[in-house]
């Protein structure tokens, strides 16, 4: 039997608690991969921690805990992030959005951030999947930095381990950080 969506959007907060860059990054990764269209050009825009931090102070998000370099985001934050994307991306401006969200419980909001990305929360790693010849497809999951994963095909030639390191050399630039495995 396949897993809520609940409880699949419950397993990211084991990656908590994230700086800002961080938070928007997987809040990113998320929609992103629910393949939900963008309405418009700020729906369409990348999460940043600018962003987080524009949403903070206006009132979209909880303040994160703890101040400037030192600030962590936690779950609830990115049950927040995850529904204004998903609103935003469905049409709504953010002073909607925040009307919406002003006295929101925290089970109201998994649940509606559950079902609005529930494609992408199914897509587990580490699984078969079928291609359109029915062979069996075998992914296996690599941990590129904390609370970031690349999921590669084990028959792909991105799945040798030079390729994984140069993907990881890759994404460690890009982010500037230096917590890579």
């Amino acid at each position: 039997m396949a897993e809520s969506p609940v409880a699949l959007l419950r397993a990211h907060a084991r990656h908590a608690p994230w700086n800002a860059r961080g938070l928007a990054a997987h809040a990113t990764a998320l929609v992103d991969a629910a393949g939900m269209r963008p309405t418009n050009a700020s729906a369409r825009a990348t999460l940043s921690a600018r962003a987080v931090r524009f949403y903070v102070a206006n009132g979209l998000l909880d303040h994160p805990e703890g101040k400037g370099t030192a600030a962590t985001y936690h779950y609830r934050h990115l049950l927040q992030l995850l529904a204004i994307k998903v609103r935003q991306r469905e049409g709504q401006t953010l002073d909607a959005i925040r009307t919406e969200m002003a006295g929101v419980t925290g089970d109201f909001l998994e649940k509606r951030v559950a079902l609005a990305l529930a494609p992408a929360l199914g897509a587990g790693a580490d699984v078969a999947a079928r291609h359109d010849d029915d062979a069996p497809v075998t992914w296996r999951r690599v941990i590129v930095a904390d609370g970031i994963e690349l999921h590669v095909r084990d028959d792909s030639p991105a799945s040798r381990d030079d390729a994984v390191v140069a993907m990881r050399e890759a994404v460690r630039a890009a982010l500037g950080r230096e917590d890579v495995r």
